[in-house]
Parts: structure tokens; sequence; C-alpha cells
């Protein structure tokens, strides 16, 4: 490998210049003495093939081929530092990439905000995130695909830390014939048999559950609760879906709530589970204090 002719510090030096505007004031900023910028400037309009500054008076004008390196060498300079952020974060025991499994049930929106703080505070920690139902949000946390998940079940030997109550509600178009039932004291569970039930499918490879099914003459099984609002706005069936996925269209007509017998309706606590709360790294709990505080606040 060919190694650069040019250093850091003379693109550093090439920088300030250009920012400060002057000799002067590029030295004060570095900490460096006024003759050892004009040094390096010297030295980078010799190695390179044509010069990116040129001296008007005292002022340092930036040639047509210096806009172009100044926007490349800002490039290789913060690269430099990124290299070293990670250094230091990686000598400290910072994880190089946190991963989180988070149930369906959880409308994404939600968990937005607090990934971008996270990323904000350990931006060279990668984040990935597991988009799990059912049994496998479980799977993610015993075979430790995760650092840490989001889910309605605690295995044994785990604890959990809650973090918001999910309602689910049974949902359909405002024209499905369900709403043509006539009935006072709501719809039973007998007569939602009777209709295309839209159920979860489990992404778990160990065991298969169908979130919700109350054993419908007929069924469609989907992989994610954004297939089955596609499906129910066009009219097919009806489902049990977490209330704040159907928000947005319950309020603007598009599905409409079923009115069950006796009330009834679903709620499921969705809880924070660390994969091994005795050995994690410093960013996996920054980001599980980042969701406790979130949802504590929601």
């Amino acid at each position: 490998m060919k190694l650069p002719k040019i250093s850091l510090d003379q693109w550093a030096a090439f920088i300030a210049v250009v920012d400060e505007g002057s000799f002067a004031k590029a030295a004060e900023r570095l900490n460096k003495s006024q003759s050892s910028i004009s040094y390096a400037i010297a030295r980078l309009n010799e190695l390179l093939p044509k010069p990116v500054l040129v001296l008007s008076g005292r002022k340092a004008t930036l040639t047509a081929e210096g806009k172009v390196m100044y926007r490349r060498a800002s490039q290789l300079l913060q690269q430099a530092q990124t290299a070293e952020d990670i250094a230091r974060q990686l000598a400290s025991g910072t994880e190089p990439e946190v991963v989180i499994a988070v149930d369906g049930l959880l409308e994404p929106s939600q968990l937005l905000p607090v990934l971008d703080k996270f990323s904000r505070h350990y931006p060279m920690t990668r984040l990935r995130v597991l988009e799990t139902q059912l049994s496998g949000t479980e799977e993610a946390l015993l075979e430790k695909k995760a650092n840490l998940v989001i889910g309605s079940h605690i295995p044994i030997g785990y604890m959990g830390t809650p973090l918001k109550r999910v309602r689910m509600i049974a949902v359909a178009h405002p024209e499905h014939p369900l709403f043509s039932v006539s009935t006072d004291s709501g719809i039973n569970d007998y007569e939602l048999r009777s209709w295309r039930q839209i159920v979860l499918r489990d992404s778990g490879q160990r065991r298969e559950q169908d979130a919700g099914w109350l054993g419908s003459e007929q069924r469609w099984t989907v992989s994610h609760f954004s297939t089955t609002l596609k499906i129910l706005r066009a009219g097919h069936g009806f489902a049990f879906l977490p209330e704040d996925w159907v928000a947005a269209d319950l309020k603007n007509g598009q599905l409409k709530q079923l009115t069950l017998s006796m009330g009834a309706e679903r709620q499921l606590q969705l809880y924070m589970i660390m994969a091994s709360s005795d050995s994690i790294g410093p960013a996996t709990t920054a980001l599980a204090r980042l969701l406790k505080d979130h949802f504590a606040a929601y």
C-alpha cells in the first residue's frame, strides 16, 4: 500500500486557515506557531499537483482545486477523529453493536425517539433491531440473539422492567357485515367465529402461536401488523390489534372498533428484559435506562 505524502497535521493546518481566514488565527486555533502553519501550507502546495491556497497580501484565498480539497480534507479529518473515538470506546468496554429485539405489539414510532437519543450519545455503537412476534421474542432472549428485548412474557430465571400496557381491540372496515349484527349486548365470540379473522404468525422456530385467534372458521395468517392493517382497510376480515397500531385508522374512519359482549378486550404488559444483566456493557445499560425513562414519561 502506498503511503500518503501529506500528513493529517498539514491537512488540519489547511482546514484551520480556511475556516479562520488567516494564518495567525489558524495557529491560535491549533495551538501552534504561525511559522509552522505557513510551512505546512507551503509544503501542501508543493506536494499537490496544483496549489490549494494562494496569498493575496495577508489573506489566503482558496483556489478552485482548493475548494474541492477542502471538502475532502474535512472528511478525512472527521474519519480520523472517528477512528480515535472508536478506539477509546472499545478500550473503555463500550460495545461496537447493541441488538434489541422488539415484539410487534409495540408500535415502532414509540421507540424511535429513544433510538435516536441513544445514537447521539453513542455514535460509534451500531444498533440492530430485531422485529419479533410472540415466542420469537422469547427465543431472541434465550438464545442470546439480542442484548435486551421488549416483550410480553418473562421467561423463568429472568427479571423484567414494566414499560407499558398494550390494549388489544377488535377492529374491521366500517362496512364489514359484523357492524350490521343487531345486538345490544355486543358481539360474542361465537358470532365472531363465523367471520374471517386475520391473525399474526409466530416468528419463533420452536413453537407456533397465533395471536388472538378465536378459532374462526376461516383465517388468514400474516407476519406483521402492517400487513394486517392493509387487509382490514380492504374489508377482508377482522382482527385484534394493539390500539396504538390502529389509532390513526380509527380517527380517520378507515377502520372501526367492534363492540364486544361484556366489553371484552385483552391487555398485555410489555417488559424490558436484559439477556445477561450481570455482564452488560455501558452502551446496553445506557439504552436500557433511556427506554425506562422514556416509557415512564410516555
